[in-house]
């Protein structure tokens, strides 16, 4: 079986669904960029989720697969909610029992450039409960050279994200520690009054009810992506002079499974900004009903920009980190901003 065989295509047709386009609409009215990514972001884990799926179907029925990593989406030219959305999706890679989805989204199907490109590490497993157990699943064959391209360029990211991890722990170069004290520098002069990154953090609480059940006791993932997006906005417009767009997911990932009845706890911090940027992480973490489990389930990094009626970028206020947490995230995040800077400038 080829990749080409396991493509799926969804359209969501803005343009003659009205109900459809007021769901994922930011406000009612006529402003460009006018998307709700974060309900864009759960359609996304819905179709990863169908093709690996039906892909290990094919070999074991009572298969089911889980979201294990959201992969870096850049954005590119704004969506325009008054269009059709066109999701083009197969799988790119299988490996042992992990497969990687690549999702494109246009609104023409003609362009060069894509709305996003999306990738989604999916994990297959079998059983229940405690019982579950990951499972191995036959390989893809890689006939044209599209298809064997995209393979070892979905082997290139997992082999760069591991090598991203271990650099993101290097202690801070003659350069960084220089921009980490000038930071830390400023605060002590009389006049300051920039924003503390200890000051810049809000929780939400939430019940995981049976409505949002997708595979048997557990939460739909897409659903919580969605809402952690939506407390990063939320907490990027109080901060921004303008209007926040979205424009990166620089990672998400599935630590654990979420059950019916857990409480998530999601903790959002603005953890560094650019001159028109800004980089918030978003942590949740669950704890079962009965209180004997509690821990990490996701970890989200979403970047905005700030932005004018006619989206064009514009400065946002400094976040200044104060402990060594606070300077450890933010020398992070400045660090994947290098590195995206760095591939999209090569990939232009």
């Amino acid at each position: 079986m080829r990749p080409l065989d396991t493509s799926i295509e969804r359209t969501l047709p803005f343009s003659s669904d009205k109900k459809l386009r007021k769901r994922f609409m930011i406000v009612d009215k006529d402003i460009p960029g006018n998307i709700r990514w974060g309900r864009l972001l759960e359609e996304l884990d819905k179709l990863a989720e169908d093709i690996a799926l039906d892909y290990v179907h094919k070999f074991e029925p009572e298969g089911r697969v889980v979201t294990a990593a959201v992969d870096d989406i850049a954005l590119h030219p704004p969506a325009d909610i008054t269009q059709d959305v066109y999701l083009r999706a197969r799988i790119n890679y299988v490996g042992r029992t992990s497969m990687e989805v690549g999702i494109r989204v246009d609104q023409d199907k003609e362009a060069e450039q894509s709305l996003a490109a999306c990738y989604f590490t999916m994990v297959a497993r079998k059983g229940k409960g405690d019982e579950a157990e990951s499972l191995p699943i036959p390989p893809l064959d890689y006939e044209s050279e599209i298809e064997k391209e995209r393979h070892e360029a979905a082997i290139e990211r997992r082999k760069k994200y591991h090598e991203q991890i271990d650099a993101l722990e290097d202690p801070p170069s003659k350069e960084e520690y220089q921009m980490l004290r000038e930071l830390h520098k400023a605060q002590e002069d009389d006049d300051f009054d920039g924003l503390l990154a200890g000051q810049q953090i809000r929780n939400s609480v939430e019940r995981m009810y049976p409505d949002l059940e997708n595979v048997p006791q557990k939460i739909f993932g897409g659903y919580v992506i969605r809402r952690a997006y939506e407390l990063a906005l939320i907490q990027a417009e109080e901060i921004m002079p303008d209007r926040p767009i979205f424009v990166r997911v620089n990672r998400i990932n599935f630590l654990q499974p979420i059950r019916i009845g857990d409480k998530l706890d999601f903790t959002s911090r603005v953890v560094y900004t650019g001159d028109t940027s800004m980089t918030l992480e978003i942590d949740i973490e669950r704890t079962s009903m009965d209180k004997v489990t509690k821990a990490l389930s996701n970890t989200c990094v979403f970047t905005f920009v700030n932005v004018d009626e006619e989206l064009n970028p514009k400065p946002v206020p400094d976040v200044y980190p104060t402990t060594y947490a606070e300077d450890e995230r933010y020398l992070k995040a400045h660090r994947r901003r290098l590195e995206h800077h760095q591939t999209d400038h090569q990939k232009s």
